[in-house]
C-alpha cells in the first residue's frame, strides 16, 4: 500500500462500495462510459467530490471522456480487495447468522464462505446454503487447517471477545462484529463493528426533520 493510500479518509473508503455497486449496475446495462457529472446525479455526491475521491487512487478518468465503466469497476474492486478471493467463516448460526449465510452477497462480491459454527446441538449438523454447521468446539481446529481471512461474529455480547480472540490468534485478519459491542484490536487486525439499529435511528431522525 502506498503512502498516499494510507491517508485515504474513512469517509472516502465507505463510499467505494457504493461506487462499485452502481458501476456494476451500469455494466449490466451495457453502458461503456460515464462522466463525473452523470455519476454525481446517481450517487448524490458532487462531481468534484467524486473526482477528489478517485484522485486518492490515481484518478482513472480522462478529460473530455469521463470514466470507462468497466475499467473503473475493476479498479475499485481491486482497491477493495474483492478480487483477492477472501475466505470467511460465520460464528453464530442464529437468525442473523443464518440470514447472512443464506445471502448471495458472498460469492457475488468475491468472498467464499467456508465454515459456519454454533454451540446449539439442535443447529450443529444442519446445513445452511449447503454448508454444514459445525460445533464451536471445532473452530480453532478448523482455523488452523484452513485459510480464513474474515470472521463474521453474530454471537451474544458475552461471548464475542473470547470468540474474536480465538479467530485472531489463529490468524484471521478481519472481523465483522454484529454483537452490539465494540471490538478493537491492534493495527494488524481490521474490525468493522456493525450496529443494525443505527440506520433505523438515523432514519427516525430524518423522518422527524421532514416533519418539522
Amino acid at each position: 500500500m502506498s503512502e498516499n493510500e494510507k491517508k485515504v479518509p474513512t469517509v472516502v473508503v465507505k463510499r467505494l462500495p457504493r461506487y462499485y455497486r452502481y458501476l456494476g449496475e451500469l455494466l449490466k446495462q451495457d453502458i461503456k462510459r460515464i462522466s463525473s457529472n452523470a455519476l454525481s446525479v446517481k450517487m448524490n455526491v458532487t462531481a468534484s467530490q467524486i473526482r477528489q475521491d478517485f484522485n486518492y487512487f490515481g484518478g482513472f478518468g480522462q478529460q473530455g471522456y469521463g470514466y470507462n465503466v468497466e475499467h473503473l469497476y475493476n479498479e475499485i474492486g481491486d482497491i477493495l480487495g474483492l478480487n483477492d478471493g477472501d475466505t470467511t467463516v460465520i460464528v453464530g448460526a442464529g437468525n442473523l447468522g443464518r440470514a447472512l449465510a443464506s445471502h448471495d452477497t458472498f460469492e457475488k462480491r468475491g468472498f467464499k464462505l467456508v465454515g459456519i459454527f454454533d454451540n446449539d446441538i439442535n443447529i450443529i449438523g444442519t446445513k445452511i446454503n449447503g454448508i454444514e454447521v459445525m460445533s464451536i468446539d471445532k473452530l480453532e481446529e478448523f482455523l488452523n487447517s484452513h485459510r480464513v481471512d474474515i470472521g463474521i461474529l453474530t454471537v451474544p455480547k458475552a461471548a464475542v471477545m473470547e470468540t474474536a480472540e480465538k479467530l485472531v490468534n489463529c490468524g484471521v485478519k478481519g472481523l465483522m462484529n454484529f454483537s452490539y459491542t465494540e471490538l478493537k484490536f491492534d493495527k494488524d487486525v481490521a474490525v468493522e463493528n456493525v450496529h443494525l439499529s443505527d440506520p433505523l435511528m438515523t432514519l427516525s431522525y430524518k423522518i422527524k426533520q421532514n416533519q418539522n
